[in-house]
């Protein structure tokens, strides 16, 4: 069984910052790209920005310069510094990891529950 749990969501104002967590446990024996995803309701879930294994990253052009995405491969956890926050980035974010539960299987993606992230003008 594997588990992504995230933290690090809340209410903010204009301009300013947050950092979600998400850590990954269960059986596991290596994982390769992570990512953070957001949704809001009555829209489809967009991808803000996947780090691979060994450190390239991907941002969505509307995050590019002001979130940083970052992961610590010891501790199986993704982070998403996130500065200079708008309204628009109001979402629900998900983290997501694609996870190699043994040494001859295929990864599998896993998804977080999901954190709530509000911004107000």
């Amino acid at each position: 069984q594997v588990q992504l749990v995230e933290s690090g969501g809340g209410l903010v104002q204009a301009g300013g910052s947050l950092r979600l967590s998400c850590a990954a446990s269960g059986s596991i024996f290596s994982i390769n790209a992570m990512g953070w995803y957001r949704q809001v309701p009555g829209k489809q879930r967009e991808l803000v920005a996947t780090i691979a294994r060994r450190g390239t990253t991907n941002y969505a052009d509307s995050v590019k310069g002001r979130f940083t995405i970052s992961r610590d491969n010891a501790k199986n956890t993704v982070y998403l510094q996130m500065n200079s926050l708008k309204p628009e980035d109001t979402a629900v974010y998900y983290c997501n990891a694609d996870i190699v539960r043994g040494i001859i299987s295929k990864p599998t993606p896993y998804w977080g529950q999901g954190t709530q992230v509000t911004v107000s003008s």
